[in-house]
């Protein structure tokens, strides 16, 4: 046997401890180098996931919040005409035999109309303001001078809306004066 065999053992001839020990801490450079990346990656990844996941349960959340609204303004819409029914049951018996009758609708009516309007319902009332295309439905217009034009002078029903949606246009009569209105007949 060769003295060089005996004292490196495990050593090929012709290597050196030395270049084997470069060779190894390179390889060990190498794979540091290589994990370090690998769980740079694996932090990037687990970072985008969470954030989907954020965003996800942000957009679920929302998509909850819209339905509810959603259900909650189908709700009140299937309530208006029954307040319609109560108030025209209202104005129908004003005679002293139906005051008992009277004040058992009232209650009902009123406890009907404050729930809705616990639900987020606004009720459109605009008697004596501007006709607003958005927010009415023109049923009847009055030539006169005596109010300004476009100025709502009666409500036939009242309108409604839920979370800037309008569930149903308040139905108006609204003041037209009798100049405009010859204006735009011969235009």
């Amino acid at each position: 046997m060769n003295e060089k065999e005996t004292r490196t053992p495990g050593y090929r001839i012709d290597e050196t401890p030395d270049n084997n020990a470069d060779t190894e801490f390179a390889r060990a450079d190498a794979d540091v180098a290589k994990l370090a990346t690998d769980l740079e990656d694996l932090r990037q990844t687990l970072l985008r996931r969470q954030a989907d996941f954020e965003n996800y349960k942000k957009r679920i959340e929302k998509e909850r919040a819209e339905d509810s609204k959603r259900t909650t303004a189908r709700l009140i819409e299937a309530l208006i005409p029954v307040i319609d029914g109560f108030e025209q049951a209202l104005a129908a018996h004003r005679e002293a035999e139906y005051e008992n009758y009277r004040r058992g609708f009232e209650l009902i009516y009123k406890q009907l109309l404050e729930n809705i309007l616990k639900l987020g319902a606004e009720r459109i009332d605009p008697a004596g303001r501007q006709f607003d295309p958005h927010l009415h439905q023109a049923m009847d217009r009055t030539e006169t001078n005596a109010h300004e034009d476009g100025t709502v002078l009666q409500v036939f029903q009242p309108g409604y809306i839920f979370h800037g949606r309008v569930l149903r246009p308040a139905m108006v009569r609204v003041a037209v004066h009798p100049a405009a209105a010859s204006k735009a007949n011969t235009n």
